[in-house]
């Protein structure tokens, strides 16, 4: 006797028990850098090779950089490293997880008092845990159909929204069902997200009864040759600089767009926010106030490298005055920026609360599955789905 042929094997991930009664559902993704799991040397050694092994990071050739990523860079740097991680790590653990969560809970808790139709959100670092992977996994099993990512990084660049996108993209190539899909690449003159910079800045400057000299605002660097090559990073960053000078009534010499947190030797783009704090205060420039607009979380380049190492460098060269802003984390004003732009890219998807009718919509889903049921006993009861 002949066997019946056997299905093939799975490789895509589905959700066998889909049900025509089931609620339309729409995912949102929000997205940060990521952060290593424990502020040790063997932690910030998986992190590290997982971030510098990323060819949107660095854009060398591969064997090239395999040679200096595991004969230079991981045998020594994940110490270093540990050391920087341990002076801003707190009891709740990396400052940047800590926020990134709050600003899910905060981002999360504003929706569901505007949305009616289903929405559900999730958390994922691009390196690190908890990962994309896991965070959309977790969007999976709730069958969405549709997709909004939102990158926690204001400006587009190569090296972060679109790595963060190849993420997302490997993936939903795993998928069986791929969800309709919206990626948010920038959002650097959102009025929302300027207004929420600016009102640290003023929260500062009342608190200290003064405005500083100069205002510097200090953005993560890439190499110039990634701007030579297309990326409009450095173009994002200074119009947002100018809006957020514009937002505080600033005048061109009260502020400066600066970069930090270099990486090898080449050259990147400038000014360079080190270098521009100690010629300023070899100059004779006395106060400066310091905000990080393209960090939406306070971690380590902002805790460390800029309240700690940059201040010292600028009280050191002959500065009297040093305040670091606070970023955005997780202030109302910035959830409602989130929010605000996840409404915007939400156009068509999902219904207000005030215009949402429940009972309508799972009316409409009976229906649905008594349309799906009678057509489907017209099947061979072989090829029926075993639906819910």
């Amino acid at each position: 006797m002949s066997q019946s042929p056997q299905p093939p094997k799975n490789i895509f991930r589905g959700n066998p028990g889909y049900s025509h009664r089931q609620l339309p559902v729409t995912g949102i993704l929000l997205s940060n850098l990521g952060t290593p799991d424990a502020p040790t040397s063997a932690a910030l050694r998986r992190y590290l090779r997982e971030f510098l092994s990323d060819p949107r990071v660095i854009e060398l050739p591969r064997l090239l950089w395999w040679t200096i990523l595991n004969l230079f860079i991981l045998p020594f740097r994940p110490r270093k490293s540990a050391a920087l991680y341990r002076s801003v790590w707190s009891e709740q653990g990396s400052p940047l997880l800590v926020t990134s969560k709050s600003q899910l809970e905060g981002f999360r808790k504003k929706l569901e008092e505007e949305i009616g139709s289903p929405v559900v959100v999730a958390l994922g670092m691009r390196y690190g845990n908890p990962s994309i992977a896991k965070a959309l996994e977790e969007l999976r099993q709730h069958d969405i159909g549709r997709l909004l990512v939102i990158p926690l990084y204001p400006q587009y660049s190569s090296a972060t929204t679109g790595s963060t996108f190849d993420a997302v993209a490997e993936v939903l190539k795993g998928w069986r069902r791929v969800p309709d899909l919206r990626f948010v690449a920038q959002y650097h003159d959102h009025p929302g997200y300027i207004e929420a910079v600016c009102e640290k800045v003023r929260a500062t400057w009342n608190k200290t009864g003064k405005k500083p000299e100069k205002l510097l605002l200090s953005f993560h660097g890439i190499p110039k040759r990634y701007f030579l090559g297309g990326d409009p990073y450095h173009c994002h960053c200074q119009k947002t600089g100018r809006l957020i000078a514009e937002n505080l009534a600033l005048t061109s010499s009260e502020y400066l767009v600066s970069f930090q947190s270099l990486f090898g030797k080449e050259e990147w783009i400038k000014p360079y926010t080190d270098k521009t704090l100690e010629s300023w205060a070899q100059a004779g420039l006395k106060s400066v106030d310091v905000a990080c607009p393209g960090f939406l979380a306070d971690c380590l380049e902002t805790l460390e490298e800029i309240d700690e190492q940059n201040r010292e460098l600028f009280l050191h060269s002959g500065g009297e005055r040093f305040n670091y802003i606070p970023a955005v984390n997780d202030s109302p004003k910035m959830i409602e920026a989130l929010v605000d732009i996840a409404r915007q890219n939400l156009v068509g998807w999902v219904t207000p609360k005030e215009s949402w009718n429940q009972e309508r919509a799972i009316a409409e889903a009976e229906s649905s599955q008594r349309r799906f049921e009678l057509l489907s006993t017209t099947l061979p009861q072989s090829l029926r789905p075993r639906y819910d």
